[in-house]
């Protein structure tokens, strides 16, 4: 009722989305102002859309997976709209919240079917389901934990619960008669909770095979690497799986010991830190020597100038919010490998984040010119 009193028909108004805010009546030097505007975002428009057929590949032809991450199967279109490789991490944790039991089989099947056959023929890496920490199923809590982080779950909930995991695997694999996909197992800390999982699973093969549901005969299977007893151990972790995927968000977290939500301690939460990067980097070359790929997903991945870093280091994909990929392949197009990876070899001997910082921002006119 206030706008329809404050605003008479034929009134000019400027409505700025990004500050929530509507001038009416503007002067001058504000409809000048929102005119440019408006240009500029015609013109990334314009870029987005050219960027959309085009890989993600250095000056000088060095290949990188972008993927998206989602939750949601309407969130498809995003990822077609933005130009990603393929999904990079499907969460899987909203079939289990806001509601008072387990969610069936079927229900599982026709959600993940439908993802993947939207999809296809791009690849979709599901992540099993990461529930604890700040995802709680009341239906599944049995006792309050003094540090749900640090608790039951994610993988440690799917084992000592195997029949919700049982049931989740067996949807997955039923989807995967519909389009390429692979699993992902999260918050892998040792080998045996990866033998454990993977004997799970094959036992779930079987018994669909054993009823003639159809699945692909091949799908790849990795873990994440979100805590430093993971990342040290990426040798072993490798023999077993075909890829591992470096869950950044919580690896900076367990490394420094940083509740990232708590105002208190949140600027210690550093992506830059020598720490976090070294463990990075250790994870890619570890999982190169042993012969398979690793990607990063977190909120480094979608930064420019850390996916440029990240290149440097030798990762093989990066996968991050829809919407950021055009940003991210648009840097990466306008450097050459080399550049990158003379970034990576400078980070990696500086003592600490704010050298790093530094040596980061001197790059940043030269990667991102002419980058959106």
């Amino acid at each position: 009722d206030t706008a329809s009193q404050l605003i008479e028909s034929g009134d000019l108004i400027v409505v700025d989305g990004a500050k929530g805010s509507v001038i009416i009546a503007p002067d001058e030097a504000t409809v000048k102002r929102a005119q440019r505007v408006i240009r500029q975002m015609g013109r990334r428009e314009a870029e987005r859309e050219r960027l959309r057929g085009l890989a993600a590949e250095t000056r000088d032809g060095y290949r990188i997976e972008l993927g998206a991450n989602i939750e949601f199967p309407e969130e498809i279109s995003h990822v077609k709209l933005h130009g990603a490789d393929g999904v990079g991490l499907f969460r899987t944790e909203f079939l289990y919240l806001n509601r008072d039991r387990l969610p069936e089989e079927e229900e599982q099947f026709e959600i993940y079917r439908k993802v993947v056959e939207q999809m296809a023929p791009q690849p979709v890496i599901f992540r099993t389901v990461d529930l604890g920490g700040d995802k709680l199923a009341h239906y599944l809590t049995t006792s309050r934990e003094l540090n749900p982080y640090l608790g039951l779950r994610a993988i440690r909930l799917c084992l000592e619960k195997p029949e919700l995991f049982r049931t989740q695997l067996r949807a997955i694999l039923r989807a995967s008669a519909y389009g390429p996909l692979r699993i992902m197992f999260p918050m892998i800390t040792r080998v045996e909770e990866l033998q454990q999982a993977r004997n799970i699973l094959a036992k779930v093969r079987r018994e669909l095979r054993a009823e003639k549901q159809p699945m692909a005969s091949e799908i790849e299977i990795g873990s994440m690497i979100e805590v430093p007893s993971a990342a040290l151990a990426t040798d072993i972790l490798a023999r077993h799986v075909d890829f591992l995927s470096i869950g950044t968000n919580d690896l900076i977290q367990y490394t420094l010991a940083v509740d990232r939500v708590n105002e208190a301690v949140a600027h210690l939460y550093d992506p830059y830190d020598p720490s976090v990067l070294r463990l990075i980097s250790h994870v890619i070359t570890a999982a190169h020597e042993a012969g398979i790929w690793v990607g990063v997903c977190g909120e480094m991945a979608s930064d420019p100038m850390i996916a440029a870093l990240l290149v440097g280091m030798g990762v093989d994909e990066l996968s991050m919010g829809p919407m950021l990929i055009p940003s991210v392949k648009a840097t990466l197009r306008n450097i050459l490998l080399t550049q990158a990876r003379e970034l990576a070899r400078e980070v990696l001997r500086l003592p600490n984040g704010q050298q790093i910082r530094t040596a980061v921002a001197r790059r940043r006119r030269q990667f991102t010119r002419g980058a959106l």
